[in-house]
């Protein structure tokens, strides 16, 4: 069977994995993982012992073909990140697209995925949405910013807490500080914490009390 399954992981807490996902990981051949430390924490907790190799954003350019002619000869491969969905601001595109290039079936599972429950959890419109991941950290953030003052739907955002204030900065600059947006972080850990108000608000809320973990910002669109 030439497959390649995608699988979720959690991206907080460990009983959000599904019982299909740890079949899959039990099941596969190998498992490609973003960090193997990281992974292997995961696996160990549910004890799983298939073998694992590092695929991540440094490697995968040149790890791809090799992992395809592998998937060709018969070997079924599950590919992991740290957290979350592969592929949504992770490593997983690549080899998706090539798998489907050399007609190898992929399966990706449902499970979690950060932006998901900060986008329903921040209380701003969710029938319509963009999600931007992580703005370019310098070339091309002030094009990208002046293109997104102009948009409708609410937008979503990674971000990670050293760039936080500096991005609500250039949120306030860029779409006004009277802007609503939500901040979620730590998601689905012991310490979760989601801050809803105007830009002004929460950037003077952060500014006091310094964010810690991962970020997910939902933007509200632009009103007519």
């Amino acid at each position: 069977m030439n497959k390649l399954y995608l699988v979720p992981t959690p991206i907080g807490n460990l009983e959000d994995i599904t019982l299909r996902a740890l079949r899959v990981l039990k099941e596969v051949d190998y498992i490609l993982a973003e960090d193997t430390r990281t992974s292997g924490k995961l696996l160990k907790h549910f004890e799983i012992t298939t073998p694992m190799q590092s695929h991540h954003m440094h490697n995968e350019h040149k790890t791809v073909e090799t992992i395809v002619k592998r998937i060709q000869s018969g070997a079924v491969f599950a590919l992991i990140s740290d957290a979350g969905t592969p592929a949504i601001s992770d490593p997983g595109f690549l080899l998706t697209r090539a798998c489907v290039q050399h007609n190898i079936e992929v399966e990706c599972l449902p499970g979690a995925t950060a932006f998901v429950p900060a986008l329903v959890n921040s209380g701003l419109p969710n029938d319509k949405f963009v999600f931007e991941g992580f703005l370019p950290v310098k070339k091309g953030r002030q094009t990208r910013l002046t293109f997104l003052a102009e948009e409708k739907r609410t937008m979503i955002f990674y971000e990670s807490p050293h760039k936080l204030l500096k991005t609500l900065t250039h949120f306030a600059e860029y779409f006004g500080a009277d802007r609503q947006l939500s901040v979620s972080r730590e998601l689905t850990k012991m310490f979760e914490e989601t801050k809803r108000g105007t830009i002004k608000e929460v950037l003077s809320y952060y500014t006091e009390k310094p964010a810690k973990g991962e970020i997910v910002i939902v933007v509200d669109g632009k009103k007519d």
